[in-house]
C-alpha cells in the first residue's frame, strides 16, 4: 500500500522537525508493507531528502513545469530540476491545477517529460459536484484518462490517484459501493495490467476504517492529515488493523 503526504502550500524549514515520529514509524515492523511517500512544497524537498537519508521514505514534488529542457521559464521547474533534488515522484494534474487552466494536453506533456527525467507519476483525475450530479463521472474519467495518457506506455512508472473534486477538503468521500466500482471501471480502461491506483479527497483518521474496505485500491494520496505526523501514523497504523 502507498501513502502519499501531499502538503499542498504547507510547511517551512522548522516543519522539518515534525517529521522524526515518521521516520521512526517507518522503520518498526507497524508499517508493515506500507511506502510512504512525502510530497512537500520545492522549497523543502532537498532538506526532506537528507532528514529521510537512514530510512525507506520516498519523496516527491506536487507539480512541475511542461518544459523537458531548461529555459526561461521565471519561477517554475521542470522534472530534471526536481529529480536532482532526490526526489522519484510528481504529482500531476491535481484538480487544483486544472482549475487554474491546465489542460489535458498540458498534463499529457508533464508526464511525458517526467517520465523521460526518471520520475514515478502520480496522475490525477476526478469528477466535480456538477459533473456528479449529471451522472457524467464515467465520461469525465474516461477522457481525462484517454487525453492525459495519449500515446504513453504503461507501466510502474505511472499510478492513477482518483480524487473527486467534491470530496477534496470537504470532509465528504463517496459511498464504498460507489468508489469501489469507480475503482474497477477505472481499472478496466486499461488493457493488460492496469496502473497502482489511489484514493484521494478528505482521507483522514476516522474515515479510514471504511476506505481501506475497498481492497482494490493500492494506496491513499492525504492532504490535511498528512501535515500532521501523528494523523500520518495513525492512517497507515488503521490500514492495517
Amino acid at each position: 500500500m502507498y501513502f502519499v503526504a501531499n502538503w499542498k502550500m504547507f510547511g517551512n524549514y522548522k516543519s522539518i522537525n515534525t517529521l522524526n515520529k515518521v521516520i521512526k514509524f517507518s522503520k518498526s515492523k507497524a508499517i508493515k508493507k506500507g511506502r510512504l511517500i512525502y510530497c512537500p512544497p520545492y522549497t523543502l524537498i532537498s532538506s526532506f531528502f537528507k532528514k529521510f537519508e537512514n530510512c525507506l521514505i520516498d519523496l516527491g514534488a506536487q507539480n512541475c513545469h511542461e518544459s523537458e529542457d531548461y529555459g526561461s521559464h521565471t519561477g517554475f521547474i521542470n522534472s530534471k530540476m526536481i529529480k536532482s533534488t532526490g526526489a522519484n515522484y510528481v504529482i500531476l494534474g491535481h484538480s487544483e491545477n486544472r482549475k487554474k487552466g491546465e489542460s489535458d494536453q498540458l498534463i499529457n506533456t508533464k508526464i511525458k517529460n517526467a517520465i523521460k527525467a526518471k520520475l514515478k507519476v502520480i496522475f490525477c483525475i476526478g469528477e466535480t459536484l456538477i459533473e456528479k450530479k449529471k451522472k457524467k463521472t464515467k465520461a469525465v474519467l474516461s477522457k481525462q484518462i484517454k487525453l492525459g495518457l495519449k500515446k504513453i506506455k504503461i507501466s510502474s512508472n505511472i499510478f492513477i490517484a482518483y480524487e473527486p473534486v467534491w470530496s477534496i477538503g470537504t470532509g465528504d468521500i463517496p459511498k464504498s459501493i460507489e468508489l469501489e466500482k469507480t475503482v474497477q471501471f477505472i481499472k478496466k480502461k486499461f488493457k493488460g495490467k492496469p496502473p497502482k491506483i489511489l484514493y484521494g479527497g478528505s482521507v483522514n483518521t476516522e474515515n479510514i476504517k471504511d476506505l481501506k474496505k475497498i481492497t482494490i485500491l493500492d494506496g491513499f494520496l492525504i492532504g490535511g492529515a498528512s501535515q500532521n505526523s501523528k494523523k500520518f501514523i495513525d492512517i497507515v497504523k488503521k490500514t492495517y488493523n
